[in-house]
């Protein structure tokens, strides 16, 4: 009897048009949506090189190793030019203020006793300009010094020893991903699909309760036991909404290029506990509230949207302020619970608070 109502049941939700949109189809728009307008966020905050303009005058013929080291600082790390620092013109003085005032460069150098930088506003641009003139002089004036004091130091090791800048900065990753903003958007995302479960689980109650429509007061007067009824459809929803969810999935992952890590049976366990967790959220409302579907939904919808903002789906900062202010709410909102269970897969090396989410998920359930 239990697989006889699961399948009919399964048979209804999927001529249920209105819920396959909203589950389905829905979730695949706003991820679209999503990619076309976060597809450049990354690149917008990438390094751009610098445009100077050195003056040549008689005075930057007496500069030749200020000519080598702006350069090098050119050409980049590597030597080439896939990654320079700056992008020089040779001008005169005139064309480099027009230059300037036309903002076709950041600033421009030129010679006369000392080396002089001329800019128009400050900027983290202007900044890295003048840091890179501060050290060559300094680098410059530590020589002449050690010069004047005993000409015999005069070496090419000293001269390197001198001008060679040592990173003491060691590069490492707290997780085995790369932090990325952009994913958690998506898997906000996630996370409201997942929800969005829970309007199946309101059409259910609904439709097995005797006072909420003419097919519970029917279903109320069959044999069958109505934990049965219940668990089957329950059962049944739940297939629905793995098969929405795991397009959604697959669209995020082999389209738009949205990594979940290398952990693919815990991918499928916590989309599983997540979609039960929403088809128990929405039977819960069903079950809480007495008047008419529309009025369910209506609460569902917007304590989901709520739930969602405050996992980040629409600005990812309201993620962390929670969490940083009001850190019990980001342990009981389950939009937030899963968003991190996908997170921690994509980015964490330890499974701990991937282990948390679903404890706490699971406790929902049971809840």
């Amino acid at each position: 009897m239990f697989w006889h109502i699961y399948k009919y049941r399964l048979k209804c939700f999927i001529r249920d048009k209105e819920n396959i949109f909203w589950t389905f189809l829905f979730p695949l728009i706003l991820a679209t949506l999503f990619n076309m307008a976060l597809s450049n966020i990354s690149s917008a905050e990438s390094f751009k090189e610098i445009k100077i303009a050195i003056v040549e005058n008689k005075k930057y013929e007496d500069y030749s190793d200020f000519n080598n080291a702006i350069t090098a600082a050119a050409l980049g790390n590597d030597g080439s030019n896939s990654k320079k620092l700056f992008n020089i013109s040779y001008v005169s003085k005139e064309e480099g203020e027009k230059l300037l005032e036309n903002n076709k460069i950041e600033g421009y150098i030129y010679f006369d006793e000392k080396i002089n930088l001329v800019v128009k506003e400050s900027g983290i641009y202007e900044s890295i300009i003048k840091s890179f003139l501060d050290d060559f002089q300094q680098s410059r004036s530590t020589i002449v010094n050690i010069i004047t004091i005993n000409q015999n130091s005069m070496s090419q090791n000293l001269i390197e020893s001198v001008s060679t800048r040592e990173n003491f900065i060691k590069k490492f990753s707290l997780g085995k991903g790369e932090p990325n903003i952009v994913v958690q958007f998506f898997y906000a995302l996630i996370g409201m699909t997942c929800l969005y479960g829970g309007l199946w689980g309101i059409k259910e109650v609904d439709a097995l309760q005797a006072n909420q429509s003419p097919q519970g007061a029917r279903l109320n007067t069959t044999p069958t036991h109505k934990l049965k009824m219940f668990m089957s459809s329950v059962v049944a929803a739940t297939t629905v909404q793995l098969i929405g969810l795991f397009l959604l999935l697959a669209y995020l992952n082999l389209v738009l290029k949205i990594s979940f890590g290398d952990a693919t049976v815990y991918v499928l366990v916590t989309s599983v506990i997540s979609t039960i967790t929403g088809i128990t959220y929405g039977t819960c409302i069903g079950s809480l509230i007495s008047k008419g579907v529309g009025l369910k939904i209506g609460i569902f919808i917007g304590a989901t949207m709520l739930m969602s903002f405050l996992s980040g789906m629409m600005n990812y900062k309201v993620k962390y302020v929670i969490h940083n202010k009001v850190p019990i709410l980001a342990y009981l909102n389950p939009a937030n619970l899963i968003t991190d269970s996908f997170y921690s897969l994509y980015y964490y090396d330890s499974y701990y608070k991937f282990y948390l989410n679903i404890g706490l998920l699971g406790v929902f359930i049971l809840v």
